[in-house]
């Protein structure tokens, strides 16, 4: 199989490249600005990308994972890892990686650019912009709908029909059960919004 950079080289690299073992991938190179070490899980590690490889960027933070998505040329890839169950009829954009035990149900629209954390349960008719990440043990409801660059955190639930705006965050554990408007850091059962933000400029 051909080559893929992964750009970034921390622990959700390394997760991100075991997905990409175990699909078929034998030559990884891992990417970073300025690297700290010459190799990662037996791969090296390098300060640029070759534009015409495949690449997939493997960083949580979803603002930098933003900005190098626009930066970069190189074509990019959708990493599912075996375990994960994907209905046939979802779509799932490029650069966007799915972890182990994910399920994906039924006409779901996930973006670009966004993780899908182990364990993770996205339901029918979902649709979730680019740049999110939803995190291990995280559950949407069917029809719940999760704006550009939000975060929802560790075992977050959210119930059916809800609409969550941009780049929001949503804390661990969180029960949300109404909208959540752009900008947000949202917690607690039920949630509710202990600050709010700008997000122009991301």
């Amino acid at each position: 199989m051909e080559s893929l950079y992964l750009y970034g080289a921390g622990g959700h690299a390394k997760v991100v490249a075991e997905i990409a073992e175990k699909i078929g991938y034998t030559d990884l190179i891992f990417c970073e600005d300025n690297p700290g070490a010459e190799f990662v899980l037996g791969y090296p590690v390098e300060s640029k990308v070759v534009k015409e490889d495949n690449c997939v960027i493997a960083i949580g933070n979803n603002v930098i994972r933003k900005k190098l998505a626009v930066t970069l040329s190189n074509p990019f890839v959708v990493l599912i890892h075996p375990a994960a169950n994907i209905s046939p009829r979802a779509t799932i954009q490029e650069g966007t990686v799915v972890m182990a035990g994910v399920s994906i149900n039924s006409k779901a629209m996930i973006g670009k650019h966004g993780i899908i954390n182990t364990n993770a349960s996205v339901d029918h008719d979902c649709i979730l912009e680019d740049y999110v990440h939803i995190s291990p043990n995280a559950a949407l409801a069917g029809n719940v709908s999760v704006g550009e660059g939000t975060h929802i955190g560790i075992g977050a639930c959210v119930i059916q029909g809800v609409k969550i705006g941009k780049w929001c965050t949503i804390g661990a554990g969180t029960v949300v059960i109404k909208d959540i408007p752009d900008g947000c850091t949202v917690v607690g059962n039920p949630g509710s919004i202990i600050k709010q933000k700008s997000i122009e400029g991301l």
